[in-house]
């Protein structure tokens, strides 16, 4: 099993990072220009807390497409823990990793917030690992590194 963990302290409020940080408009901001994940078009603009989520039960079918447009991966977007304002866990059935869980949490500090992504993952064969591990760390931290862009870093 591989693991990633990322922290970022935004100035921005948490209500406010956990909308963006939790609506496909906010996760592709943050994966552009390397990822886009594709959605339903009813859910394309609307943040986790207005969606009507049953826990272990897939709630959308995605693509992530290369440069926005390459399909490389498609997944079957599934929450399997959620405090709503604060902290989901996604654990999706994706192509390419027998394993893939995301947990993402978002806590007020002070005026601002603090964002963690912890990801844990296994390659589908022991030689891809170190590969995907290196591509995903830079891509968890080019995510943290667009999230203090847009709301500043605390």
């Amino acid at each position: 099993m591989l693991t990633i963990e990322r922290t970022s302290e935004l100035a921005a409020p948490a209500p406010e990072v956990w909308r963006h940080a939790t609506s496909l408009a906010g996760i592709n901001h943050e994966l552009a220009p390397y990822l886009r994940m594709t959605a339903p078009p009813e859910l394309r603009e609307v943040a986790l807390d207005a969606m009507e989520v049953a826990l272990g039960e897939p709630l959308f079918a995605s693509r992530a497409l290369l440069f926005g447009v390459v399909p490389v991966e498609r997944m079957q977007v599934t929450l399997v823990e959620l405090e709503p304002g604060r902290r989901f866990v996604e654990q999706s059935a994706l192509l390419a990793l027998p394993y893939w869980r995301h947990e993402r949490t978002v806590d007020a500090v002070g005026t601002g917030s603090r964002l963690r992504d912890a990801l844990a993952f296994r390659a589908p064969v022991a030689i891809a690992g170190p590969v995907l591990h290196r591509l995903l760390i830079a891509l968890f931290t080019h995510r943290h590194r667009r999230l203090r862009a847009l709301f500043g870093a605390a």
